[in-house]
């Protein structure tokens, strides 16, 4: 979710699309047939081949002839259409990602190609939860009865993945610090979470995912290990600012979208596994999957949100 200006010091994004003022997490049915995603994902694939050929600092007209081209070939162009942006509106942002894009270390978009695989196959989270409200502020975030504290369930033990939170004082920071030194590969090098908050579903789903990789991996490999959850547009903005790949809109800010860590975990010979059983679940539907290098992002889809909500209440015993 992201757009950051041309100027070297402050980077922002096209203004949030107001919250509409239907229940969180709505949806608004689709009319037609729904799009081929798999269609999509393959057009997008050939895409970034192209891209990649045209990555020079010369191409740029080139590759706007491209996108302009491709966006609008019925297997790319149903999706976005489908989005709260529509197609002219997700083209226009493209293009202004691409046209500002600078590759840093913190960025998950490597190189242009990167950019465009994340802003376009994120867009499929955007399109199933066009309707759904924005978490609009951090104060929002924090308060919604509609999210569930983690470590209330992880005192529990009710969580079948792992996460670390941001530290919040200087002294915290120092101590992390510390710690990586040390032991640099005992955690993943991530941030951690702002938010220690999740929807009920996502949880439902990340526990799910945390048991299937549990039973298919050996003994001693550690848990899943998630590193982002819901985000407020207010910190993606920051995010950006800092020269995060965080893209607008965005499933995080809508809740319905988590990361999930994958690079940490080839030192232990797993991390195809879990890919496998990501992408086995994007084949199924469940899930709409996003390849971002360290960590995939990973969005729920909406026809699985009841399935979910009532295996989060036969696990809590509600």
């Amino acid at each position: 979710m992201r757009v950051p200006s041309r100027s070297p010091g402050h980077q922002s994004g096209p203004p949030v699309t107001p919250a509409r003022r239907r229940p969180r997490g709505s949806v608004r049915p689709l009319t037609a047939a729904p799009p081929d995603l798999e269609a999509y994902r393959e057009a997008v694939a050939e895409l970034l081949v192209e891209v990649g050929a045209l990555a020079q600092a010369a191409s740029t007209n080139a590759r706007q002839v491209l996108i302009d081209q491709r966006l609008r070939e019925p297997a790319i162009a149903k999706v976005l259409e489908a989005t709260s942006q529509g197609l002219i509106g997700a083209r226009e942002t493209l293009l202004l990602e691409m046209a500002r894009y600078q590759p840093n270390a913190r960025s998950s978009a490597g190189d242009l190609a990167a950019l465009v695989r994340i802003y376009l196959l994120s867009r499929v989270d955007v399109m199933w939860w066009r309707d759904a409200s924005t978490f609009l502020t951090d104060t929002e975030v924090h308060h919604s009865t509609e999210l569930v504290d983690l470590e209330w369930l992880r005192r529990r033990d009710l969580l079948r993945f792992r996460y670390t939170e941001q530290p919040r004082t200087v002294v915290g920071r120092g101590v992390r610090a510390v710690r990586r030194r040390m032991l640099p590969d005992a955690t993943p090098r991530t941030a951690g979470l702002l938010f220690r908050r999740a929807r009920r579903e996502v949880v439902a789903l990340l526990n799910d995912i945390g048991r299937e990789f549990a039973a298919a991996t050996p003994a001693g490999t550690p848990p899943l290990w998630v590193t982002s959850l819901v985000r407020s547009a207010e910190h993606q903005y920051r995010l950006r600012r800092l020269g995060y790949a965080a893209m607008v809109p965005s499933g995080h800010c809508l809740g319905w979208a988590a990361d999930v860590e994958m690079e940490w975990f080839g030192r232990f010979g797993v991390r195809d596994t879990l890919a496998g059983l990501l992408l086995s679940r994007q084949r199924a539907g469940e899930i709409n999957v996003v390849d971002e290098g360290q960590a995939w992002h990973i969005c729920l889809a909406p026809s699985a949100t009841l399935r979910l909500r009532r295996a989060y209440e036969a696990e809590m015993g509600i």
